[in-house]
């Protein structure tokens, strides 16, 4: 899981980050108490049941189970390899990252030659833009200025069939990259060629601003395929990415409002407007996972589609996608465009105030559910508004539980005179209520509790009397003991972070989850007295164990003086009260 990041680098790391900031920034939270909540990033729900505690460091959701780290959130929330997370992380402190090994122990899984091909392709590419009369004059027919053009680093694929692979794939293995980073193609006869040729290209980026495909646009409308993108790779997923994303949130560190258009041309053109809030899809319908990436950037999402049919029949794809996705808080409207139009023209014909005014007047997604499924209903009629109801009542029941699913419900009632009688949402049915303590064992109750305040390690001293328990547990309780011991300041994220590769992990994830009730010095007192309880056990079991061993035959001197010491004497204070 860690790669080649060194374990001391992942301390630093965590003891650096404020899981509350990192997750601040991406869901808002409110206090509650000792701890921060909020309606749960990860499945739909109304009642707050995620918790982020600052003194763990530490995030749980009480209704779908989701918990760990900053370094876990960020994997889920952002979906993110763990060393694409430590990446982001160390980046938002200012750490660099540190690798361990030489260039041949890399695993496989580690993509960095992949990104630093792409990279050099798209400057190659850019290199090549100068050079061509055509692209020019394309771009100035655009009205694109050079400071757009280097923000999107847009380039130019020269005619010819091995233009990159001249520049770039000069060993087998850079082949062999360009082959995976799908910017070369395969002929019939298994020839290698460029796969983007006279085309202006536009490098599509990651969240992390890394480039990691491309599309390809021609400069004559009469050449088709109008637009190429690349291919399916291990880095680029279109179904799963937004084109000017990256650039979004650059400009925009607390977006409000994020608008998807078409093409890649109407997100540049807006930009340049000083709209810097729009982005494309990748020559796909919108799908669940880029709403989802939306909502994410920002509260408020307008659709913006041509008038036409193909625009609505996308528009309502659109809509599709973002239902489940509709929490309290986020919005969705509709922008349709005049016939002929698109952002681009629009844009240069009525400037940056005109567009914005176009943004105001967007449809609700409401008026735009409701208006579309009566398209060809006669809702004067008894037959008509029963139609009606039936159209809308499973796609109601698909949102999210809350107050605009209630509202919807309301609305769908108003029209069509029927009950909604939707079904419950199934994230909505399941209680959830937080724990107090639960019935545990002895050994899971200290582990809990250590992990709760690693600091009372400090008052634990070896040897541990408790290791002689044969009881599930027991060796792991004296490794976080040892650890914590050795670390002072660690806290319960770092501690658990440890066993991030071992068996164990699940578990002590799962105990740090759990709720441990009292003030910092009270649970200090129940961790030593739990200690102490299971020295007494441990002791209790060495002394029947002596006993039953002195009925079968005699001790050796050994045994017989441990055996004094344990009768003369009890278990001696595992610290000093503090």
């Amino acid at each position: 899981m860690r790669g080649l990041i060194p374990d001391s680098f992942i301390d630093e790391l965590l003891a650096r980050v404020d899981i509350v900031d990192v997750i601040e920034r991406r869901v808002p939270l409110k206090k509650a108490g000792r701890e921060w909540t909020a309606c749960c990033p990860f499945h739909d729900e109304r009642t707050p049941s995620f918790y982020v505690s600052p003194a763990k460091q530490f995030f749980h959701c009480f209704g779908c189970g989701a918990h760990g780290s900053a370094i876990k959130f960020l994997m889920d929330y952002e979906r993110l390899e763990f060393p694409d997370a430590v990446e982001e992380l160390a980046q938002s402190v200012g750490l660099t990252v540190p690798r361990e090994g030489g260039r041949d122990e890399r695993p496989r899984e580690d993509k960095t030659d992949l990104y630093t091909l792409l990279d050099a392709s798209a400057r190659w590419y850019q290199d090549q833009l100068p050079g061509s009369a055509d692209a020019q004059a394309y771009c100035r027919k655009r009205g694109l200025d050079a400071d757009t053009i280097a923000r999107f680093r847009l380039g130019w694929a020269p005619a010819g069939y091995d233009g990159v692979i001249k520049a770039l794939g000069n060993t087998p293995r850079r082949m062999e990259l360009l082959s995976e980073a799908g910017m070369v193609s395969s002929g019939e006869r298994g020839g290698k060629y460029d796969r983007f040729r006279e085309r202006l290209m536009f490098p599509i980026l990651d969240r992390r601003g890394r480039v990691i495909a491309f599309g390809g646009r021609v400069l004559s409308s009469e050449q088709s395929p109008k637009y190429l993108n690349s291919p399916e790779t291990p880095l680029f997923h279109k179904g799963r990415e937004l084109f000017a994303l990256w650039q979004v949130k650059q400009a925009n560190p607390k977006l409000e409002r994020i608008v998807v258009v078409e093409g890649y041309m109407d997100v540049i053109a807006l930009h340049q407007a000083g709209l810097p809030i729009a982005v494309a899809t990748l020559g796909t319908a919108t799908t669940p996972e880029h709403t989802e990436l939306l909502f994410r950037a920002a509260p408020d999402v307008v659709f913006c589609f041509d008038g036409d049919r193909a625009g609505r029949a996308a528009a309502w794809k659109a809509l599709d996608a973002a239902l489940p996705r509709l929490r309290d808080g986020r919005q969705a409207y509709f922008l349709f465009l005049p016939e002929g139009e698109d952002p681009d023209t629009l844009v240069r014909k009525e400037g940056k105030a005109g567009f914005e005014q176009r943004l105001k007047n967007a449809t609700p997604l409401s008026d735009y559910f409701f208006d579309e499924l009566a398209r060809d209903v006669d809702t004067a009629s008894l037959d008509g508004r029963a139609r009606l109801a039936e159209r809308a009542r499973p796609l109601i029941a698909r949102l999210p539980d809350g107050a605009f699913r209630d509202l919807m419900a309301q609305e769908l009632e108003k029209r069509s005179g029927a009950s909604a009688r939707l079904q419950a949402n199934p994230a909505a049915q399941r209680a959830v209520q937080r724990p107090t303590t639960a019935q545990r064992s002895l050994v899971r109750s200290a582990i809990a509790l250590l992990l709760a305040q690693p600091g009372v390690a400090d008052q634990v001293e070896k040897p541990y009397r408790f290791c002689n328990l044969d009881k599930p547990g027991v060796g792991l309780l004296a490794e976080l003991l040892d650890l914590a011991r050795s670390r002072p300041g660690i806290n319960a994220a770092m501690l658990v972070e440890h066993f991030a590769d071992r068996a164990e992990y699940p578990a002590l994830q799962k105990l740090m989850a759990t709720a441990v009730v009292g003030e910092p010095e009270a649970q200090r007192v129940e961790f030593l007295e739990a200690l102490a309880r299971m020295d007494e056990q441990a002791v209790a079991l060495r002394r029947a164990a002596l006993h039953a061993k002195m009925q079968q035959g005699p001790l050796d001197a050994a045994e017989k003086a441990e055996l004094r010491e344990l009768l003369a004497a009890r278990v001696r204070p595992v610290a000093a009260p503090g």
